[in-house]
């Protein structure tokens, strides 16, 4: 008894092959469009739709599969006598295998082109033959990846038929790819941020070998309907990135993004900058951030939003790195990289796209606007005026404060952040931290910067006994007035911004 397999794909890689193994199987082939001329041109029989339907395709090919004689022959269910006799009374034959994949929506969304023109690739006949198949796959094998095809070659010249295990398996990846496609076009259509439903489109790229730590199983996806840094990345030599790589490497590469106007530098560890510096050369600015801790860089992440030449690839080569991260590599730099062969190098050019940061919780998700920009409106609120070095140094530290975990404290010379206190519970802790950590290296002037209020006066008091110049901090404690005046006894000046950065 003849089958029959409706085909209809923007892919027709290994297509051919493919059809001709059906049909060879004892399959009619029912097509559309594209697929049908290029099957036709390959030899093969092969019935068009309109053929089926007793329609012409219409509205410019948006109309075609959308007709009871496809979905009729889709969705009856084989054993339900009423369904069997309702299709012979309406002259509709049974599918029983469709091979579907949509128009390129996902390629197209992030696309510098129009609505008009993304709107055009949002495929409406082909996901609703999809999922027609898919809920009947009892008795219908769906197919929307070309890398199925062989198993089901397989399975059919072992067993003569497709499983049920294999057509459940086949349907579950079609809701899988229909909900990201929805996802992706919801994400274009809805101007809210915060939608009734939220919606994610994306694709895994590749299972990671194991999570944060060897225990736990990951993957790593990116988004389908739109460009980002950690997406449009190329990795020019080294090993395989690893979960805590590309988490790393995230952050890594939003500090430098603060400094546009500057050659700026940063190295990660542990999710935590341990080193930022601006500079006037790319060796000069990498050495900066070498000497903030020369300890923790050993096994961490150094990014760059510089070119990379030869002589700043040679000092990097003398530390172990896990990644090194730059928009350009000079050729002579990339080679001096590459004898490192685990090094991870990574040209990324891709300015951040995120306005959101999604948070998982137990059964939940937190969803919230990306701390951007720095606020416009700071305040001098002691007697004591910053100078201009003060005030520059100032808005440096301010800059790296944002991205360490609070309680979070900056100590900088205003090209270097020299002490790095992240993490602690308590604002005192991370205050002595940074200081100390700053004071082991360097005996000049130093300013401090902090992500939140300060709860009491001892971080001032604490700040003038070790000799800090100049202090910013956001404000907004019910004892601000104590540390202003705790900063006036000292001859400090003290700076709100009325914006804190806590990164939890």
């Amino acid at each position: 008894m003849k089958k029959r397999v409706l085909i209809s794909v923007s892919d027709k890689s290994n297509l051919v092959e493919f059809a001709r193994f059906l049909v060879n199987h004892g399959y009619e082939i029912i097509s559309t469009g594209g697929t049908f001329q290029h099957l036709q041109n390959e030899g093969l029989e092969v019935i068009s739709i309109d053929e089926v339907t007793e329609f012409p395709e219409m509205l410019d090919g948006r109309v075609k599969t959308l007709h009871p004689k496809i979905h009729g022959g889709l969705l009856a269910l084989r054993e339900n006598k009423e369904h069997m006799q309702t299709v012979q009374s309406y002259g509709i034959e049974l599918i029983d295998m469709v091979v579907v994949n949509l128009y390129p929506f996902f390629e197209n969304a992030a696309k510098n082109i129009s609505l008009e023109e993304k709107i055009e690739f949002i495929d409406i006949g082909g996901p609703s033959m999809l999922r027609s198949a898919a809920k009947n796959y009892q008795s219908v094998t769906v197919v929307t990846d070309t890398s199925d095809y062989q198993t089901i070659m397989e399975e059919i010249s072992r067993e003569g038929h497709t499983l049920l295990p294999t057509r459940r398996a086949l349907a579950g990846k079609v809701f899988n790819l229909t909900s990201a496609y929805d996802a992706a076009i919801a994400r274009l259509l809805v101007d809210e941020p915060y939608p009734e439903y939220l919606n994610a489109s994306y694709r895994k790229v590749t299972e990671l070998r194991y999570g944060e730590n060897p225990q736990q199983s990951a993957a790593y996806y990116v988004a389908t309907d739109q460009k980002g840094a950690m997406k449009d990345f190329k990795q020019l030599g080294g090993k395989e990135l690893s979960f805590n790589n590309l988490r790393d490497m995230d952050l890594c590469w939003k500090v430098v993004q603060e400094f546009k106007e500057d050659l700026a530098c940063c190295a990660v560890k542990h999710s935590t900058p341990c080193g930022v510096a601006i500079g006037d050369t790319p060796l000069q600015t990498y050495h900066r951030t070498y000497e903030c801790d020369p300890v923790s860089i050993f096994g961490g992440i150094v990014a760059m939003n510089y070119q990379v030449d030869l002589e700043t690839a040679q000092e990097l080569n003398k530390t172990f790195l896990e990644i090194v991260m730059a928009p350009e590599f000079s050729q002579d730099a990339l080679e001096e990289l590459k004898t490192k062969k685990n090094l991870r190098i990574i040209q990324i050019t891709a300015p951040l796209s995120d306005r959101y940061t999604w948070v998982k919780i137990d059964g939940g998700i937190l969803v919230q606007e990306n701390d951007t920009g720095f606020s416009s409106t700071i305040e001098v609120k002691t007697v004591f005026q910053p100078t201009a070095s003060q005030l520059s140094a100032l808005i440096f530290s301010q800059r790296v404060v944002k991205y360490v975990k609070s309680n979070a404290i900056v100590v900088s010379n205003g090209t270097q952040a020299l002490g790095i206190g992240g993490g602690q519970v308590n604002r005192i802790w991370a205050t002595k931290q940074a200081i100390e950590r700053a004071k082991e290296k360097f005996s000049g002037d130093l300013v401090l910067a902090s992500d939140a209020f300060f709860p009491f006066r001892d971080v001032v008091d604490y700040c003038a006994q070790q000799g800090i110049k100049a202090i910013i901090q956001p404000g907004g404690s019910m004892r601000d007035e104590e540390s202003v005046e705790a900063a006036n006894e000292h001859g400090i000046p003290m700076l709100f911004t009325g914006t804190r950065h806590f990164l939890h």
